[in-house]
């Protein structure tokens, strides 16, 4: 006798006897989403009240003037998964701008100005992470220690005053300065490809793996065979790069050297790359929600500029909305590991449907 065989498609059978309740497969929200969100939610309410606010030229203004920060969010990012603090970024952009103003006011080209400044601060987020890692120091006092060096040595090449003595007709200041490319300043097209970049190199590369490895267990990382040290001096490296390519980004718009620029820019992008998704302990961050971040502070002092609010609360403010970002951003967390843990115990249960 021959026994029937199921059709391909029926259902296959469960413990009772009965057809298996067929699983609706569930999208993954990506983490970014939810920071994203508010950036579009305070865009929009904002613009409900001050309509002026959602026009173009504004918009673009807001996210040229967050390019300089949010270059610095993006590097920190590569820092914080790596459970370290470059506090040297601020310092580093303001030396940047000094020196590339003080080269091109002797004679250098200006874009080997530019390539100058960023090979210099490449080179001292190598040495921040050199020092931390065989000296065995915190990367906070480190940096600190640098920033501070940094704006000395910045003021004492400047002596104290802006250096305006550069040739606004060059191609350097044009192009980066004031160029635009489909109505969007050049600015704010190389911040975007700096995201499309470091977004690859933090998620789909060796390195941004082996960054992520070592801020979730260092110790685990280094009896693995990882090279830690290596790692952390490259990681340093690109966030001074990041700033180098900043300072470059803003000599080319205010076609001066100022001394005095970046005060407190360290720890803005630290705050935009937390709202963004980046923890403090390590181990995970996201570049395209720290670029979230630094823009919802940018959006939020445009914001109080058209609700007339004056200017000693500004700072009041942002530090306002820092403060709850980040406080939010662990209750998010966990409200989104409870729902990946019902997620998971809804698959284990085979006769529970979804």
């Amino acid at each position: 006798m021959s026994v029937p065989q199921p059709s391909a498609d029926a259902p296959p059978a469960n413990g009772d006897g009965g057809a298996a309740p067929r699983r609706r497969t569930r999208r993954a929200v990506p983490d970014e989403a939810g920071v994203v969100g508010v950036l579009i939610a305070l865009v929009l309410g904002v613009g409900l009240f001050q309509p002026d606010f959602l026009r173009t030229g504004n918009l673009l203004t807001t996210a040229h003037n967050s390019v300089y920060v949010g270059l610095m969010a993006l590097g920190m990012v590569f820092a914080l998964a790596m459970r370290e603090v470059d506090l040297s970024v601020g310092g580093m952009y303001a030396m940047g701008v000094v020196a590339g103003a003080l080269l091109i006011r002797d004679g250098w080209n200006t874009w080997l100005a530019a390539l100058a400044v960023l090979a210099l601060s490449a080179l001292v987020g190598a040495l921040n992470g050199a020092v931390t890692t065989y000296l065995r120091l915190p990367s906070f006092i480190v940096t600190l220690a640098t920033a501070m060096l940094l704006r000395g040595v910045g003021l004492a090449l400047a002596e104290g005053r802006q250096i305006t003595d550069l040739p606004q007709d060059d191609a350097l200041f044009r192009v980066l300065g004031g160029g635009e490319l489909l109505g969007v300043p050049d600015a704010v097209w190389v911040f975007v490809l700096a995201v499309a970049v470091l977004t690859v190199l933090f998620t789909r590369t060796r390195f941004g793996a082996r960054v992520r490895a070592i801020g979730s267990n260092p110790e685990a990382a280094e009896f693995g065979g990882l090279p830690v040290a290596r790692t952390r001096i490259a990681a340093l490296a690109l966030s001074g790069l990041m700033a180098g390519l900043a300072a470059v980004l803003a000599l080319a718009f205010f076609i001066a050297g100022d001394p005095t620029i970046g005060q407190g820019y360290e720890l803005t992008a630290i705050a935009a790359a937390i709202i963004g998704g980046t923890p403090l302990k390590g181990g995970s961050g996201s570049v395209l929600g720290a670029a979230a971040g630094t823009l919802i502070l940018g959006a939020v002092t445009a914001a109080l500029v058209f609700f007339e609010v004056p200017i000693n609360w500004t700072t009041f403010a942002t530090g306002g909305v820092i403060l709850v970002a980040v406080g939010a951003a662990p209750l998010l967390r966990r409200v989104r590991d409870v729902r990946d843990l019902r997620a998971v115990r809804d698959l284990r249960s085979p006769g529970r449907n979804p």
